[in-house]
């Protein structure tokens, strides 16, 4: 009997050990599978084994019945048969319920893991899906990076002496030639409204009648890799528009040590020869290639003259002439190194103006014999004043340039003008002013070039400039809490409810948000901004300062204004950017603080317009000259929005039109932001209409 007992104690502590395991095991699994704790199942008690009555009532532990039995054991050979059989009973009994508690867990546990399965299926297809988002959104750039790593890739085996010059055109017109589809145009254009995909398909009808251009910038800037001024953005946003618009573009820029490369995709070292000519003998050049947004980027890097490029700053070195003419004799000698036959070579400002004689004196009868020549400039303030002499290191003819109808310069009649020779000898010059005609442009701000100018008026053309709409639109911007365009604009309304319960600001539909963001270059009277900030709290609206800039008597006026202000809480600094937060303030806002409307660099009057939110320009030199622009026709639309809605209107004026005419100020608003003042809009007609002209002489 002895024996028995020791059989049922040992059995007891395996049981007992194994759903303790089995317990331990469920509750330090589940949590790590991602099932929160109140899905645990409760811990489940097991009687000890004992001896039962018989209506199964529990006396005493087993344990201690088995050490009395050892101290009588007379007693315990007394027992019957039937307490044998039940004593038998019961040990099944817990044997089945301790079955019944493994399988317990056990159907715990899979149910988990199935609730787990299930809601790892549910986040798989949100992350399919998302993956399928981006890959649509990115779909556009993958493909035009595609055709552009393709092109520089005939480029490299062109100068690796895999394929001739000619066979390497045929292909380039193959890539071009293909490269645009109506399904491409409509995944850009889906998400419009009904008025605004008509429009896009009939632009999109026009252009396929027409022929697509193979254009090659040669310039000194290109955001994102080296960005000094409005060159940089210029560059890169005419470029993407072409090309989203079906046109090859590429870029030829100087390899600086200050480009940022984490930019360029697949950039790679070309292998071959790349010699260009200069100061009276050929020059290696090592050449780089890699694709930015979509766009072939090439970069030439001088061997024997590496300082050219390897300084600090990009501009502002006596000798700058040389080392921009030696980059633009060795971006024509790459050209037709290359077998490269552009439709139009263009170029930015002075600095590669001196492509124009090069082209026109050397390179045209090298098979570029069908290229044109296109120079936009940004101002006339810098023009290039050189010796004529030094037109010899790059080969042209000092004697047959210095001449007062080609190089000479209007002044000082010793010197040659770089960016008078770039009139001269382009078939079209642009001159980017968003808000200047050209008669204005010409007669005050050509600095001397006037003469020069006047007798070149029919190939002058004005553009505006512009921002990126893919970044840019309130009607597909993912930033924003609910989209909206000039047809709906209910989703400005959330947009500034979602704003203002953001920053805690207090959340009145009626009241009037004005946001200002002190971005990195802005120049901006200290005392004045705070007398504006002090008059918008008089006239009881709330205000939102975002600071990014890195102007310390900015950044300090600014934190005693916050200091003084403290206390209101209708105001509110935010003292770093955020890309979300600054979406939103476009979005939420109805009036947007900005330096200038003549200002190149400040994109925030064009965004605003396009979040329909009324621009008010307080910095210097903002006021605007109505009756240079007044019925010009050759004003660009820009000019004319800002000339007839918010070019001189106040911070004070744009807050009591809105509160003493809101329906005519929602009438300026959406009138104001049915318009395309992106790269894509005025600024690519325009071009499209300049390359159009030229290819046509």
């Amino acid at each position: 009997m002895t024996d028995q007992y020791n059989h049922y104690d040992i059995l007891q502590h395996q049981l007992g050990k194994l759903i303790k395991i089995m317990a331990a095991w469920f509750n330090s699994i589940m949590p790590n599978l991602g099932i929160p704790s109140s899905f645990l199942p409760k811990p489940i008690s097991l009687p000890p084994l004992s001896s039962f009555r018989n209506n199964g009532d529990v006396n005493n532990n087993l344990h201690d019945q088995r050490l009395e039995t050892n101290k009588n054991e007379d007693l315990s050979k007394s027992l019957s048969d039937d307490e044998k059989n039940v004593k038998q009973d019961n040990i099944w009994q817990l044997f089945r319920e301790a079955q019944q508690n493994i399988l317990y867990l056990n159907n715990q546990r899979l149910g988990a893991i199935e609730e787990l399965n299930k809601t790892n299926k549910e986040k798989q297809f949100l992350f399919d899906k998302i993956r399928k988002l981006e890959a649509e959104k990115k779909e556009g750039t993958d493909k035009l990076s595609t055709c552009s790593e393709l092109l520089l890739r005939i480029d490299s085996m062109v100068l690796g002496r895999v394929i001739s010059p000619a066979e390497a055109s045929d292909f380039r017109s193959l890539v071009l030639n293909h490269k645009v589809s109506v399904v491409d145009v409509f995944n850009l254009v889906s998400h419009k409204s009904d008025s605004e995909l008509l429009r896009e398909l009939r632009h999109f009808s026009d252009q396929s009648k027409t022929r697509s251009f193979h254009i090659i910038h040669i310039c000194t800037e290109m955001a994102p890799l080296v960005h000094r001024g409005s060159v940089a953005s210029y560059v890169t946003g005419i470029s993407r528009a072409l090309q989203r618009k079906g046109h090859l573009v590429e870029v030829i820029l100087p390899k600086y040590a200050c480009l940022d490369l984490d930019q360029v995709q697949g950039l790679r070292e070309v292998k071959g020869e790349a010699y260009s000519y200069f100061n009276g003998q050929l020059h290696g050049n090592k050449i780089w290639n890699g694709v930015v947004y979509g766009i072939g980027v090439t970069l030439i890097e001088p061997l024997n003259y590496s300082s050219f490029f390897n300084r600090e700053m990009i501009y502002g070195y006596p000798d700058d002439f040389e080392r921009f003419s030696y980059f633009c004799r060795a971006s024509l000698d790459y050209i037709v190194k290359c077998g490269k036959q552009p439709d139009v070579l263009h170029l930015h400002n002075w600095e590669t103006a001196i492509v124009g004689p090069l082209f026109w004196d050397i390179f045209f009868n090298k098979g570029l014999g069908g290229t044109r020549i296109l120079l936009t400039c940004h101002d006339f303030n810098s023009q290039g004043i050189e010796q004529p002499n030094k037109l010899a290191l790059c080969g042209l003819d000092p004697s047959n340039l210095h001449q007062h109808d080609r190089l000479q310069d209007n002044t000082n009649t010793q010197f040659v003008n770089i960016l008078k020779g770039g009139v001269v000898y382009s078939n079209r010059v642009v001159i980017m002013s968003s808000i200047h005609p050209k008669h204005t442009i010409v007669r005050n701000l050509s600095h001397e070039l006037e003469p020069t100018l006047n007798v070149h008026r029919d190939k002058l053309v004005v553009a505006p400039y512009g921002f990126e709409k893919s970044t840019w639109d309130p009607s597909r911007d993912y930033f924003l809490p609910e989209n909206f365009n000039a047809e709906n604009m209910n989703g400005k309304a959330i947009c500034k409810v979602a704003l203002l319960q953001q920053l805690g600001l207090s959340e009145h539909s009626s009241s009037i948000l004005v946001g200002c963001n002190f971005s990195e270059g802005t120049d901006i009277d200290v005392k004045k901004m705070k007398d504006i900030v002090l008059n918008a709290k008089q006239k009881d609206v709330q205000l939102i300062l975002m600071n990014t800039s890195e102007k310390q008597v900015l950044n300090q006026a600014l934190e005693s204004l916050q200091k003084q202000l403290k206390d209101d809480d209708n105001i509110k600094f935010v003292g770093a950017y955020d890309e979300v937060l600054s979406h939103l303030i476009f979005a939420g806002s109805d009036i947007i603080l900005c330096r200038s409307f003549l200002d190149p660099s400040d994109e925030t009057p064009l965004k605003a317009l396009r979040y329909g939110t009324a621009p008010i320009a307080v910095g210097t030199h903002t006021h605007i000259n109505r009756n240079l622009m007044n019925h010009d026709q050759e004003a660009t639309k820009y000019s004319k929005i800002i000339n007839n809605t918010f070019g001189n209107m106040s911070l004070g004026l744009a807050i009591d039109e809105i509160r003493s005419n809101p329906s005519t100020w929602k009438r300026r608003i959406v009138e104001a932001m049915s318009h395309d003042l992106s790269w894509d809009g005025e600024c690519y007609e325009v071009h499209l209409a300049a390359y159009s002209a030229i290819k046509n002489m």
